[in-house]
């Protein structure tokens, strides 16, 4: 073998040597930070927050609209006054013992006015929830966003 044919199939040590570079550098590039959003006038880049929340309780419906709405008048609405947003959801997620559980939820998303203040706010509520409507977990998603009002 002679050319392009002898470095890919002459050299399997080379040729692995090779691919294992070209795989590392494509999962760098995933790890590439994108610069900031373009924003349009009025707007500021902010993290935003998603928190999920699932309703069930031991495999049956267990919080109500009534006890959520009490749990966001004590502990949500006291570590971020300045708003949020609650969206009805419909959820499904493998629980620890493999079953796969479906099941109404409510997501509460906040625009973050002091990261440093606010990411553990988000640790607190979603610890709060856990215990008061004994959860396994409850979803944090953060991103950047541009947020104008």
């Amino acid at each position: 073998m002679t050319g392009p044919d002898r470095a890919l199939h002459g050299n399997p040590s080379r040729w692995a040597r090779g691919l294992g570079i070209a795989l590392a550098a494509s999962a760098l590039v995933g790890c590439a930070t994108i610069g900031a959003p373009a924003c349009p006038p009025g707007g500021r880049e902010r993290l935003v927050a998603d928190l999920m929340f699932g309703r069930n309780v031991g495999g049956a419906f267990g919080v109500s609209e009534r006890d959520f709405a009490r749990f966001v008048d004590a502990e949500v609405t006291p570590r971020f006054p300045e708003g949020l947003t609650i969206l009805d959801t419909r959820g499904q997620y493998r629980s620890a013992n493999g079953a796969l559980v479906r099941e109404p939820g409510k997501v509460i998303t906040i625009v973050l006015g002091d990261e440093a203040r606010d990411l553990p706010r988000l640790t607190e509520v979603a610890d709060a929830y856990k215990r008061r409507f004994r959860q396994e977990s409850v979803g944090v998603i953060t991103r950047r966003a541009c947020v104008a009002f």
